[in-house]
């Protein structure tokens, strides 16, 4: 089990996130109102503007205030990892 870090010590299932969108657009903050409607949204901007929004195989939205590229940038860089443990492994 692989975890991201979504900002101020939240952390999230990297296997369970499906996909890292930006707050800027229309579809997304109908997304984002949609989720809170539903009680599906988990806020972990703590107060600041959301920059990211993360949507999880579980149909729950999170909100972040870090931008979808450093998210994005993480999460590749967890993958990195495991493929060079793996490699290590196989050796």
């Amino acid at each position: 089990m692989r975890f991201v870090n979504v900002g101020f010590n939240n952390i999230l299932n990297a296997d369970r996130i499906v996909a890292v969108i930006g707050s800027d657009s229309a579809p997304s903050k109908r997304l984002m109102q949609d989720a809170k409607d539903m009680g599906r949204a988990i806020d972990c901007t703590s107060g600041r503007k959301t920059r990211s929004i993360l949507v999880m195989d579980s149909d729950h939205v999170v909100l972040s205030a870090i931008q979808p590229e450093t998210l994005a940038a993480r999460l590749a860089n967890e993958n990195e990892e495991d493929a060079d443990e793996d490699e290590e492994e196989n050796a």
